[in-house]
């Protein structure tokens, strides 16, 4: 097993891979440096969008594009002509941000708030539906972050990484509710927290340990299982990819290093790969709006 690094680009805060399968590429997002970003294994290349404001995470959808949430909402983006055009501003705020978001089995795309001082609990976590109307589903949150499924679509996993904690939550995959909140582990006797995270087909749950420079791997039960040591103190999320769901895909930040971090870590922010990993993700459903 083997990290490699496949595009020195230090994102200020890399965040959000999401694999296309029928493209055969990575898309993901530096957050605060305000860009979206696509891998294409088959020739290492690297192309970047600027967006107009920072960008917590993007989907895509089910009938072409991509949805993103971003600073003045859920917006629908068309690269090709660099139109961003805001459907829904679930939280207005000067200083609220959707962030970590994915869509769940049935298309609906869910994604959390958190306000751009990392010290307020006013994130909410929300679910946008297909016609575009919007839901909270949980609140009190500071930084929101790792969500994910369980393959069998029974449980819900949602990170507040300022509170060292990842909640589960029992998940109705027909109606789009969560019920049940528990905890699922804490970080608060760990050196870093949970950021961003993914699910591989064994329900075994990933995440990047922020200011740890690890990826972990927990099971369905919560138990630590193992562990991916990188060359950055900073991974910000993983997710499977490749043409066989078998590659980690890791991003990383730049963002909480000073100049003397900066030389010592001259990886930081970039797009890491592993491969031989033992574990296969899932395919990550597109928005069905």
């Amino acid at each position: 097993m083997e990290v490699i690094c496949l595009a020195e680009v230090e994102d200020v805060l890399g965040e959000g891979p999401i694999w296309h399968p029928t493209e055969r590429a990575l898309y993901w997002v530096d957050a605060l440096g305000c860009m979206i970003r696509r891998y294409t294994p088959q020739d290492g290349g690297v192309r970047s969008w600027p967006t107009p404001e920072p960008i917590g995470s993007l989907v895509f959808r089910a009938d072409g594009g991509i949805i993103a949430g971003m600073k003045s909402g859920f917006r629908l983006v068309d690269l090709d002509s660099g139109t961003f055009e805001t459907v829904a501003d679930p939280q207005p705020g000067e200083s609220i941000l959707l962030n970590d978001g994915k869509c769940d089995r049935r298309g609906r795309y869910w994604c959390g708030t958190m306000d751009m001082s990392l010290t307020k609990t006013a994130g909410i976590l929300w679910r946008l539906d297909e016609d575009f109307s919007y839901h909270a589903m949980d609140q009190g949150i500071t930084v929101s972050n790792g969500i994910a499924w369980s393959p069998d679509d029974t449980v819900m996993y949602y990170a507040d990484t300022r509170a060292e904690t990842v909640y589960a939550y029992d998940f109705n995959i027909e109606d789009g509710t969560v019920h049940n909140r528990r905890v699922f582990l804490s970080t608060a006797d760990l050196p870093g927290r949970v950021d961003g995270a993914t699910v591989d087909t064994e329900g075994g749950y990933w995440c990047a340990m922020i200011h740890a420079g690890y990826v972990a791997r927990y099971t369905p039960d919560g138990e630590f299982d193992r562990k991916i040591n990188l060359a950055v103190s900073h991974p910000t999320m993983c997710t499977f990819g490749g043409d066989n769901l078998d590659e980690l895909y890791i991003t990383s930040a730049t963002r909480f290093l000073d100049d003397e971090g900066r030389k010592t870590e001259p990886l930081a922010g970039a797009l890491f790969v592993v491969r031989d990993i033992g574990a296969k993700g899932l395919v990550e459903p597109f928005f069905a709006g």
